[in-house]
């Protein structure tokens, strides 16, 4: 499969082309993002078939693990692909518990992602997404200082392309008024939809949304009602869930995780998944479940 054949085709990320259908590497870590992988041999290979599939858009963060996912990177995949384009998120580290604790100072972002260069082995980061907010919904308040040190990493050249994630469309406003934004990555999926206003307006600017937690947040019923579409078209939940999210919005970029190659392949062939109107309006239907 090339990344011609990939569903969804391509958008613009800034100015990089990707693949509408990424890969996030969170899952190569350990259970619960902490400690190395359960089988190395596996992850690597995952990698490799990822850049083999056609995928060019690679979701990563120093925190994950933490390290292992970008040494695991490196070594899948260095010297990477020329079309291959790394992003990460700074904005959190982990303590020793295998906690989420917040690391938001200017200082602490600017070591961030000279942490992730070193450890990526690249001279400067495809992208950057500054991560605010809580677990899965944005917190108030001022993201200036922290935009302002990561755009002037940017014009250092150390930066291509900045996001923004677990923001509100304000703290977006605000993060534009600095410096321009490429990306967008909030939680969203077919029971989730409180950014429905917010994706039409960043797609109407060009701005790529990237939604995670594709099954996430679901109640019962809601994940009752997308199991029996997705066992109507023969299909599984989380197939349903890509392709409705590629329906849904030309600019959302999907970036779907595994440690299995068999799963990644899955994952790839769901989300080209057909979906008639009538299964999209009875989709669209399950947020209000």
């Amino acid at each position: 499969m090339s990344e011609q054949t990939l569903p969804g085709g391509t958008y613009h990320l800034g100015d990089l082309e990707v693949t509408r259908i990424g890969y996030g590497a969170m899952q190569l870590a350990g259970p619960h993002v902490f400690g190395p992988p359960k089988d190395r041999d596996e992850a690597i290979r995952v990698l490799r078939e990822v850049v083999d599939l056609g995928i060019n858009h690679i979701d990563t963060s120093d925190y994950y693990g933490p390290f292992v996912t970008n040494e695991l990177i490196r070594e899948a995949l260095h010297p990477y692909p020329e079309n291959l384009h790394i992003v990460t998120k700074v904005g959190a580290r982990r303590d020793d518990e295998g906690g989420w604790p917040e690391a938001r100072s200017p200082e602490e972002l600017v070591q961030q992602v000279h942490d992730n260069l070193d450890r990526l082995g690249l001279d400067a980061m495809d992208g950057v997404n500054l991560r605010m907010g809580g677990f899965d919904a944005p917190e108030p308040g001022s993201l200036a200082p922290q935009f302002e040190a990561l755009a002037g990493l940017q014009q250092q050249g150390l930066i291509k392309q900045l996001g923004v994630s677990t923001v509100n469309a304000e703290q977006i406003a605000e993060a534009q008024s600095i410096a321009p934004v490429a990306c967008v990555q909030n939680m969203y999926n077919i029971a989730n939809r409180g950014d429905d206003e917010l994706i039409d307006s960043l797609a109407a600017q060009g701005i790529a949304y990237v939604p995670y937690f594709p099954l996430g947040g679901f109640s019962e019923l809601q994940s009752d009602e997308l199991d029996a579409v997705a066992a109507r078209l023969d299909a599984r939940p989380m197939a349903v869930a890509l392709a409705w999210l590629l329906h849904r919005s030309p600019n959302i970029l999907l970036i779907p995780g595994t440690s299995s190659v068999a799963h990644l392949r899955e994952n790839v062939a769901g989300a080209g998944l057909e979906l008639s109107d009538d299964v999209i309006g009875e989709l669209d239907a399950i947020a209000a479940g």
